[in-house]
């Protein structure tokens, strides 16, 4: 995100809108009020339009780091958009765990852990582009004939940022297939009885990780009780 391309102030921090003040230029509006800083309610004074305060939305977390979704934008920008906002937050929730911590089952009766999550979707991101949509000969990831579910049943060598390495090298690999080919770009998915077409795919990836980011979510409160959207 570059410095001309700001955050609303809905999506800052306190701290982050007080630090606003100080480098961002009074523009005029629509009717032409000039709008200072100063004229946007302090840290927990009613919002004009909606008369919430801080105390009405999630809080943050501290380190985010992840890349702004444009709110405007074309559909291959925005899917793209929301499929790598969803990979960084698999990574800003996993950062700062230890092995240990990684492997950990905080919620039971789930037998989820953020290790396997990534393991998990290490295997998903290969499965859907690379397997399914471009047919290519590469073996499966965590998965054997024995045991198949390698992915979330770690073994006893796993490690885990070696792994990390891996779901990233993959998330680079499917980056790479999307912008190969067109939106509307049709495949017939191993072992289905109907084709699928790019825009599908990316929409259906979206939807896996929305899904392991609120496990995510739960089991990093669970293992050290950090919580933030």
């Amino acid at each position: 995100m570059s410095l001309m391309d700001p955050l609303p102030d809905w999506e800052k921090s306190p701290a982050e809108r007080a630090r606003s003040t100080t480098c961002v230029d009074p523009q005029p509006g629509a009717d032409g009020t000039v709008r200072r800083m100063s004229d946007h309610p302090a840290e927990d004074t009613a919002r004009p339009e909606s008369g919430l305060t801080d105390d009405g939305f999630a809080p943050k977390w501290a380190d985010n780091d992840r890349p702004r979704i444009p709110p405007v934008a074309a559909e291959r920008e925005a899917l793209a958009a929301y499929l790598d906002y969803y990979r960084a937050t698999v990574e800003m929730k996993c950062r700062g765990l230890t092995p240990e911590q990684a492997q950990a089952r905080p919620m039971p009766p789930s037998t989820l852990s953020p290790h396997g999550l990534v393991r998990h979707l290490a295997a998903v991101e290969r499965w859907w582009f690379q397997q399914n949509f471009e047919r290519r000969d590469v073996p499966f990831l965590f998965f054997t004939a024995d045991n198949p579910n390698l992915d979330f049943d770690l073994p006893s060598d796993a490690d885990f940022a070696a792994d990390l390495g891996v779901w990233r090298a993959e998330c680079a690999v499917s980056r790479r297939i999307v912008a190969a080919h067109d939106l509307d770009d049709i495949a017939r998915p191993l072992d289905w009885y109907e084709d699928v077409n790019l825009r599908w795919l990316v929409l259906r990836m979206i939807t896996e990780y929305a899904q392991h980011c609120g496990h995510l979510d739960l089991l990093r409160e669970g293992i050290d009780g950090r919580t933030g959207v």
